[in-house]
C-alpha cells in the first residue's frame, strides 16, 4: 500500500528541481551566445559542471519518481540508469577540483597560463574527469555479472541498494568515495592555500578574485560530499527501526542531501561571475 501525501512528496520534490534543470539550461544557453567565453578553459569546466549537475538532478527525479510510483524495472535498465546516476555524482567534485587546478595556474603562473590553460586541455581533462569517475561503475559491473547472474534480467523496483546488495559492493563504493573526496579535498585545500600566500603579497585584484572563487569551490565541494553521504545514511541501521518514521527521514534526506545542494552549487558560482551575470539576468527575464 502506498503511503499518504505520496503525491504531495512527489510534487515537493519535482517543483525545485524543474525550476533548476531551467536555470541551469538559461546558464548553458547564456553561454552558448556568448562564444568568447566558451574559449575560456574556466568557462568550458563550468559549462561541463552545469551538464553533470543537470543529469544528477534529472536522474534522481526520475529514480525517486520511479520509486514511488512503484514502478518495475528489468534489471540491466535498473543498472544502468543507477550506475549512470553514481557515475555524475562523482565527477562533480573531481570537476571542482580541476577547476580549481585552473586558477591556481592562473594566479601562480600567469606567464604560463596561456599555454598551459587552453581549451584543448580543457576538453583533455573532460575526459579524465569521465573515465576516473566511470572506473568504480566498471569494476562494480564486472563483479556483479561474475558474482551474481541469477535474476539478473529480472523486474523489480528500482533501488541501487536492492540490486547492489552483497558487501563487496557496498564496501568497494564506500572506498571509492573516500579515496575520490580525499584526493578532491587535497587538491582545492592545496590550490586555496597556494593562492592565499600569493594573496598576501600582491596587491592585485584578480589574485583576491580568484582567492574566493576557490573558496567557494571548497564550499561547493562540501555540497557534493553532503550529497554523497546519502547512500550511506541511507542505508544504516537507523533507517531499519520503524518503516513509517524511515520512509519520512529518507524523503527529508532526499530533500536536504541529494536536490538542495545540486540546485545551489551552480547557481551561486553562475550569479558570481560577472562575464556570465549580466546574460544569464537578460535571457532568464
Amino acid at each position: 500500500m502506498r503511503p499518504s501525501g505520496v503525491p504531495v512528496k512527489a510534487i515537493l520534490s519535482m517543483l525545485p528541481c524543474l525550476f533548476f534543470l531551467y536555470v541551469n539550461s538559461v546558464m548553458v544557453f547564456a553561454l552558448l551566445r556568448k562564444p568568447l567565453l566558451l574559449e575560456s578553459p574556466r568557462y568550458i569546466l563550468f559549462a561541463h559542471l552545469l551538464f553533470i549537475e543537470s543529469l544528477q538532478l534529472l536522474l534522481a527525479m526520475l529514480l525517486y519518481l520511479f520509486v514511488v510510483s512503484t514502478v518495475q524495472m528489468i534489471g540491466y535498465v535498473c543498472i544502468a540508469v543507477t550506475q549512470f546516476a553514481a557515475v555524475t555524482i562523482r565527477m562533480s567534485p573531481l570537476n571542482l577540483a580541476v577547476m580549481s587546478l585552473e586558477r591556481y595556474v592562473a594566479i601562480s603562473f600567469p606567464l604560463r597560463h596561456t599555454t598551459i590553460s587552453t581549451p584543448r586541455m580543457a576538453g583533455v581533462a573532460i575526459v579524465v574527469i569521465w573515465t576516473v569517475a566511470s572506473l568504480d561503475t566498471f569494476i562494480q559491473i564486472f563483479l556483479f555479472v561474475n558474482l551474481k547472474s541469477k535474476d539478473f534480467s529480472s523486474q523489480g523496483i528500482c533501488k541501487r541498494n536492492s540490486v547492489f546488495r552483497m558487501q563487496v559492493f557496498v564496501t568497494l563504493d564506500r572506498a571509492f568515495t573516500v579515496v575520490n573526496f580525499v584526493l578532491v579535498t587535497t587538491v582545492v585545500l592545496y590550490t586555496y592555500i597556494a593562492v592565499m600566500i600569493t594573496a598576501m603579497t600582491s596587491l592585485e585584484r584578480s589574485v583576491n578574485k580568484a582567492q574566493k572563487t576557490l573558496l567557494l569551490h571548497l564550499f561547493q565541494l562540501c555540497l557534493c560530499l553532503v550529497s554523497t553521504m546519502f547512500d550511506m545514511i541511507n542505508s544504516s541501521e537507523m533507517l531499519t527501526l520503524d518503516p513509517g518514521i524511515a520512509i519520512e527521514v529518507q524523503y527529508i534526506l532526499f530533500l536536504s542531501l541529494i536536490i538542495f545542494p545540486k540546485c545551489l552549487s551552480p547557481l551561486i558560482y553562475g550569479l558570481r561571475d560577472h562575464n556570465l551575470k549580466r546574460s544569464f539576468k537578460y535571457h532568464f527575464t
